[in-house]
């Protein structure tokens, strides 16, 4: 029994997400999550938590599924950090890409909605985006981009992964939202081919 318990939890949890970010939080009523959920009010309170609550399991989970996808794709930053790059973007594209997902994304949209939030559901949103460079930062660095480059390109690729979902929302195709990656990833490329190669005598920069 606490197997199944456990299955349907997820059910429920994903299903209320997929309407989170179909409709965005103040787009959904509770009526909308019990369609969802197939729960009715009082099992969603007990089980689920309340609207709130409710929204940031949701929100965290998920930025740990994606979070997750991101992580393996940059993990060859060290020795291939263009590819590592593209396999970060082609994450996003695919989960564009997929007909059995909303459009956009939710931590995006959740981040346009912050005037209007609750402090803890924009604290929330923002600590989730400060991940998104933080993971970027990290690979950009492996990759021997310096620090202040490595600062500024995971601040650009990170905007750049945020508009991909707006954008897509918004009804931009498959070649346009390429196009945008095409950009980002060549001006990453002229960026690594323009550092300095240090001197065979002075190792010590690397």
């Amino acid at each position: 029994m606490a197997g199944k318990k456990q299955f349907d939890m997820d059910t429920a949890l994903d299903a209320a997400m997929i309407q989170f970010w179909r409709a965005g939080y103040a787009g959904t009523s509770l009526d909308d999550l019990s369609r969802a959920t197939g729960l009715n009010r009082s099992s969603i309170y007990s089980s689920l938590g309340d609207k709130d609550t409710l929204f940031l399991r949701c929100l965290d989970r998920y930025a740990a599924r994606y979070g997750d996808k991101y992580d393996a794709a940059l993990s060859r930053a060290a020795s291939e950090p263009l590819a590592a790059v593209r396999a970060f973007f082609d994450v996003t594209l695919e989960r564009i890409a997929d007909p059995g997902l909303p459009d956009g994304c939710l931590i995006a949209q959740t981040a346009m909605a912050i005037p209007v939030l609750s402090p803890g559901i924009a604290a929330h949103a923002r600590e989730a985006l400060g991940r998104q460079r933080s993971r970027l930062r990290a690979a950009l660095k492996a990759g021997s981009l310096p620090d202040q480059d490595a600062e500024t390109f995971a601040e650009h690729v990170a905007a750049v992964n945020q508009s991909l979902a707006v954008m897509s929302r918004a009804g931009a195709g498959p070649a346009q939202l390429l196009a945008v990656v095409g950009v980002t990833v060549d001006a990453l490329s002229q960026a690594l081919r323009t550092r300095e190669v240090p001197d065979r005598g002075d190792l010590s920069r690397w």
